[in-house]
């Protein structure tokens, strides 16, 4: 099994100008065809943008090449985007379920909690990155909702794939908002998604990560101190992270 780490939206703040990221999307290739975990935008979000990326252009230094929509890079790693089997999302924002339209034919994997926040009335500030035209072409859907089963302390939904992997609810970013645990041949892979900032670093203050990303960011930490054998992610990780050396696990 081998996963892909693609960058699938940069993003660079304007303060501090150290934080240059990109997003984070996996493409698993599995026994019984390819998993992507979040798409990152789609196509569409470059020929035409939505609103919320025309703000995150006042507030942020974004190149917006669509070269980084994923399927052009499962084009570029070989394969074709019907290839694409599942997608699993961490959760609904733009950044991370704006490519559905490129992929219509996958099955898409989501917490249910999720969903409901997506097409229900906005309750909160970062509901604003909901955009509800990536789900105009009707994907067909997999909701998870009882976490009965426990990972590591955390409780987790085990997903119908070939290979071990797990939806870890991890509330607060967004409503349904949720981790990704995946088992390789050599140990585990620790997808938090946005409920930690840039790979778990410790010098980011916690009001941002409570104000904005929930209120994991401590445990997560102390379980990357308590676990330095397993690899640990999150959505938005420093340019260098995409190097050719660490594309590939």
């Amino acid at each position: 099994m081998t996963v892909h780490f693609i960058n699938c939206f940069t993003c660079n703040a304007r303060i501090p100008s150290r934080w240059q990221t990109g997003t984070l999307c996996m493409l698993i290739e599995a026994g019984d065809g390819l998993i992507l975990v979040d798409t990152g935008p789609g196509l569409q979000d470059y020929a035409k943008k939505p609103a919320i990326i025309r703000a995150f252009q006042l507030a942020t230094r974004i190149p917006l090449n669509p070269e980084e929509a994923a399927v052009r890079q499962v084009t570029r790693l070989g394969y074709k985007p019907t290839d694409v089997r599942h997608i699993v999302l961490t959760h609904m924002h733009f950044d991370h379920c704006g490519g559905l339209p490129d992929f219509p034919h996958a099955n898409i994997h989501v917490h249910e909690r999720e969903y409901q926040a997506f097409i229900g009335p906005p309750r909160r500030w970062t509901d604003l990155a909901y955009v509800r035209r990536h789900i105009a072409h009707k994907p067909n859907f997999h909701f998870y909702a009882k976490s009965e089963q426990s990972w590591f302390g955390f409780p987790a939904i085990q997903l119908p794939f070939g290979l071990e992997m797990w939806l870890i609810p991890l509330f607060g970013h967004s409503r349904g908002h949720c981790g990704i645990a995946v088992s390789l041949e050599d140990g585990w892979l620790f997808h938090v998604a946005d409920a930690g900032p840039l790979g778990l670093e410790e010098d980011v203050p916690r009001w941002l990560t409570s104000l904005v990303l929930g209120g994991h960011t401590p445990r997560l930490q102390q379980f990357k101190r308590d676990h330095p054998e397993m690899q640990i992610t999150t959505s938005h990780m420093l340019l260098g992270f995409f190097s050719a050396d660490a594309a590939t696990v």
